[in-house]
């Protein structure tokens, strides 16, 4: 037998005092306002033989009276039997708490947490933008550096660097050795030609050169008197040297202006090559197989991970132990500069939105019938009289009011029958 869950206490509410106060203030009012309609009944009901005129106040009162008490009667069989007569239909919430909070949990799930509502208020609220602002302050920045440092700085301790390198190698190299590397190769130099990038690589290689010949124009010159014979004097050395200077200069210049330089189309062609072979040749394929082999099984890269380890706890070190008065680190100037460039790409932003939206409506989606679940079962495990009296210090003040109202609205009513019966 599966016993009952245990009943939850309701959330205490802070100003339960004052409210009760106040409800107890318009409880007095209604009700003396009803003994007051019933004391000038009993008045008028004495006084009208002798005085005629006095049967307008009289059945504005006892119509007064009628509405005051229906009205106290429905709110009062709102939370409570009325006078302890446990009427039909009456202490209707304590005796329906848990049809309630079924339809409660309902109108949640399906009026609060649909598509529409809820994706039009995402959208509106714009986060992408309020994120990318407040990150983009170097302060907000740094804070949120320190702290991913520290919580990344406590994970690490705990983790000892034999368990780190273990997981990298079960994560990261195994699946890389398992995996043929060929294919990838072949892959990334076919979206290395995709706009021709490769050509914009080039032209930085080239670059690159053509400032380190410069720049070791006295090791070029140093060289070739070293591989010239003995016997060669120096101003042909040295005449060597400018040739030899001024010729790859000019080559790699004529490289850089000319977009149709045969430089070029043979690097096309040599990188063609090399993407049809990676994906066809058994031999080439093979050798890259080796080559990764080779690489993956070399003590320098566990050297290289254990290295990257220990820079990574060193800069988590930095960052965590950063005051938030000092210059920011990378890691703070990276966000910061991130959330800047969002902000400049308006486009960005409303593809961030969208994913937001997205991902916060799948979620809603899969589980907002569970929120509906659990209101209808925290309501169903609150106390009966608990609820009530609860939900009457909430609102019961505004009911009072509908017994005022009723008691005045009654008898205008009664007033305006009695004429029209005269």
């Amino acid at each position: 037998m599966i016993s009952p869950e245990p009943s939850l206490p309701i959330p205490p509410v802070s100003d339960a005092e004052l409210k009760r106060v106040r409800l107890e203030q318009m409880k007095r009012r209604a009700t003396g306002l009803l003994v007051l309609m019933t004391a000038i009944f009993i008045a008028a009901r004495l006084l009208e033989p002798a005085h005629p005129w006095v049967a307008y106040i009289r059945a504005t009162a006892e119509a007064a009276m009628v509405g005051g008490v229906a009205d106290w009667f429905a709110i009062t069989a709102l939370f409570r039997y009325p006078l302890g007569l446990r009427i039909p239909h009456t202490a209707i919430i304590p005796q329906r708490k848990d049809r309630i909070g079924r339809s409660l949990g309902n109108f949640v799930q399906n009026n609060f947490l649909s598509h529409e509502i809820l994706g039009t208020k995402l959208r509106a609220a714009r986060l992408s933008r309020r994120g990318a602002e407040w990150l983009s302050r170097p302060e907000n920045g740094q804070a949120v550096a320190r702290h991913a440092a520290t919580a990344l700085q406590s994970a690490s301790a705990v983790m000892s660097d034999e368990d780190v390198h273990d997981f990298l190698e079960r994560t990261i190299i195994e699946p890389v050795r398992r995996r043929p590397i060929a294919p990838a190769l072949a892959r990334g130099l076919e979206i290395l030609t995709i706009d021709d990038r490769h050509q914009q690589l080039l032209d930085r290689v080239v670059r690159g050169v053509s400032g380190l010949v410069t720049a070791n124009e006295d090791l070029i010159r140093q060289r070739i008197r070293e591989e010239s014979p003995w016997w060669v004097p120096d101003f042909v050395d040295n005449r060597v040297h400018e040739k030899v200077v001024t010729a790859i200069g000019k080559t790699l210049r004529e490289v850089v202006d000319d977009p149709a330089h045969p430089l070029r189309r043979q690097f096309d062609e040599l990188l063609l090559d090399w993407i049809v072979r990676l994906q066809q040749s058994p031999e080439v394929m093979e050798r890259a197989e080796a080559v990764k082999r080779q690489l993956l099984d070399s003590p320098a890269s566990r050297e290289l991970s254990a290295s990257l380890w220990e820079a990574l706890k060193r800069s988590l070190d930095r960052q965590a132990g950063a005051s938030a008065d000092g210059a920011p680190g990378g890691l703070a100037r990276g966000l910061s500069a991130l959330a800047q460039a969002a902000l400049d790409d308006e486009a960005l932003l409303q593809k961030i939105d969208g994913w937001i939206v997205e991902a916060v409506l799948r979620v809603v989606e899969q589980h907002r019938h569970e929120v509906g679940q659990l209101i209808a079962g925290t309501v169903s495990r609150w106390d009966p009289d608990e609820t009530s009296a609860r939900i009457e210090l909430q609102i019961g003040r505004d009911l009072q009011f509908v017994r005022i109202n009723g008691t005045l609205v009654g008898g205008l009513v009664g007033l305006i029958l009695y004429v029209l019966s005269r």
